[in-house]
């Protein structure tokens, strides 16, 4: 595959108005419907993880999953859920942080990996970076570090990957959006 940026950015598909007024939603489902380019993506977050120390992949809920275990199982890695409030059944540490139209809560098992593991965090969408700012104090609350960030997505325009270096300054698009 030549341009993974271009091909994926044909398939990924413009909501607007979603989940409020003003907001242009990227969203990624028509990608699943195109098994060869999921592959190819897939194998593209391969080679730019090259180098990069880590143990384990969490993935955040519910669309980091797709691609985040796709990714822990090309690469071996154990992966670890991080879900909303009250969706582990397990003991839990748990992150509140501000969105845009509100609060949220997510929370990961608290026996998920040992201190001092190396995690990569993957989201399918890097925007404000509230969610994945919590994913990464969640990670530094068990004693472990943040090794690197994966998105298929990144709204640079929005500037926050500034907010994420705090934590890695190892951060891997696939698609940028200006």
């Amino acid at each position: 595959m030549e341009n993974i940026e271009k091909q994926l950015t044909s398939v990924i598909r413009d909501i607007p108005d979603f989940p409020q007024p003003g907001i242009v939603f990227k969203d990624i489902t028509p990608l699943l419907q195109h098994p060869e380019l999921v592959q190819a993506a897939v194998e593209r977050f391969v080679e730019r993880l090259e180098g990069i120390d880590f143990d384990v992949i969490a993935g955040i809920e519910s669309r980091g999953f797709l691609f985040g275990f796709l990714l822990a199982q090309r690469l071996n890695k154990p992966f670890i859920p991080i879900r909303k409030q009250g969706k582990l059944p397990f003991h839990c540490v748990s992150e509140s942080y501000k969105l845009e139209y509100g609060q949220a809560t997510i929370e990961m098992h608290e026996d998920a990996f040992p201190a001092g593991t190396k995690v990569l965090i993957h989201d399918d969408l890097l925007a404000t970076g509230g969610t994945v700012v919590a994913a990464s104090k969640l990670i530094e609350q068990l004693g472990a570090e943040v090794a690197a960030y994966c998105f298929v997505i990144s709204l640079d325009f929005l500037q926050s990957a500034g907010r994420l270096t705090r934590f890695s300054e190892k951060i891997i698009s696939l698609v940028h959006y200006e």
